[in-house]
């Protein structure tokens, strides 16, 4: 994003505080420093009310955020044409860097042998493994729910711990179900398992399916590592539950976050299905690129996806639609390596390749 020239990112840097390696701003300088820069550009005019439904103006950005309200979102369900396309509620279960799962253990399979080999991956639990998971998940700190959200009735959304509650069995029946599967090391069937799912076609990222939760996030990470095979697990997303608003992105945007079959409608932000500050100004920042692009009459491309911020699009576009989740940028969703490196220089080698890939889109770009 600095290398683009984000307002964002360069006052950002202006409203810095000290926080190691990290980027943090003092909240009130940074924002009164980007309203301010907006307020008095010479491009920008400022209209404030509550839009209540598309305006008819094109090219058009919706960038709404994650709490859309009730009249914009039931217009944008009615231009959709489909309960499938807006949701209202995150349900995040965690997922894990698939190179920090001990394969010794955990054992690739689907159910009665359906599907891919390696579509699903089953981290075996014995009796006493699974009650000591499972008191765990009861006693574990939770995140208290907040007034607006009302989630408690939300079926789909039942956290794991949540389910726990209604009986000492509830999860050896649901989500952690053994039926179908057979432990490979022991030729018997688990007590229980833990499913990852594929959650990218390299398999470099797993979902914990079923596994949405409101316990904090390092209990998260204490109670989930007491699952066998993920006792050195790498988390690049954590669980969570709590009221979003946006998109189904793989079935209804382009790769410049045009609607599919609207021209001229883009969309930008968490609305998209990115998770995050910087993300969303991130999205925001290439939709803004797209419609330059359709402005001038040329033709648009997003950053290659070996960069965090294609890999960002690609996520979005390429998804799987009937599990798609929003994402926060990390290294698992950009393209692999060629070469299996350890994980520490796995991270460099990547960042290098991105930056070298991302000079050369904007040489293209500029040319």
């Amino acid at each position: 994003m600095e290398r683009l020239e984000s307002l964002i990112i360069a006052q950002g840097r202006g409203a810095a505080v000290p926080a190691g390696g990290a980027l943090a701003v003092d909240r009130n300088v940074f924002s009164a420093a980007v309203t301010q820069a907006l307020e008095t550009h010479p491009n920008v005019t400022f209209v404030r009310g509550e839009v209540t439904a598309l305006p008819e103006d094109r090219p058009l950005i919706v960038a709404t955020g994650p709490l859309t309200s009730d009249a914009l979102a039931g217009d944008l369900q009615r231009h959709f044409g489909s309960d499938e396309t807006l949701a209202f509620y995150d349900a995040i279960a965690p997922i894990i860097d698939g190179e920090s799962i001990d394969r010794n253990i955990v054992f690739a399979a689907s159910r009665y042998g359906k599907g891919g080999g390696d579509d699903y991956l089953n981290c075996p639990m014995d009796q006493a493994q699974y009650e000591a998971f499972v008191a765990e998940l009861l006693a574990g700190q939770k995140v208290a729910y907040k007034e607006f959200e009302n989630l408690r009735p939300f079926e789909g959304c039942m956290p794991i711990e949540d389910m726990a509650e209604r009986g000492p069995l509830t999860l050896a029946f649901g989500p952690m179900k053994p039926v179908g599967l057979e432990d490979p090391r022991t030729g018997k069937r688990p007590y229980a398992v833990v499913q990852l799912r594929r959650e990218d076609k390299h398999g470099q990222l797993w979902n914990l399916v079923g596994f949405q939760t409101k316990l904090t996030y390092p209990e998260q990470k204490r109670i989930f590592r007491m699952i066998p095979g993920l006792e050195n697990a790498e988390f690049v997303r954590l669980g969570s539950l709590h009221r979003n608003t946006f998109l189904n992105a793989p079935r209804l945007l382009t790769p410049a976050q045009e609607l599919k079959g609207a021209e001229g409608i883009f969309f930008a932000g968490q609305v998209t299905g990115v998770e995050g500050y910087v993300e969303s100004a991130a999205s925001g920042l290439l939709a803004a690129l797209a419609v330059w692009a359709r402005l001038r009459g040329e033709d648009y491309a997003p950053p290659p996806a070996t960069t965090a911020l294609g890999g960002l699009i690609r996520h979005l576009t390429e998804s799987d639609p009937r599990y798609f989740q929003p994402m926060n940028a990390n290294f698992g969703i950009m393209e692999p390596l060629s070469v299996r490196l350890p994980r520490d220089r796995r991270k460099q080698a990547l960042a290098d390749r991105a930056m070298q890939d991302l000079s050369a889109w904007l040489m293209r770009k500029a040319a």
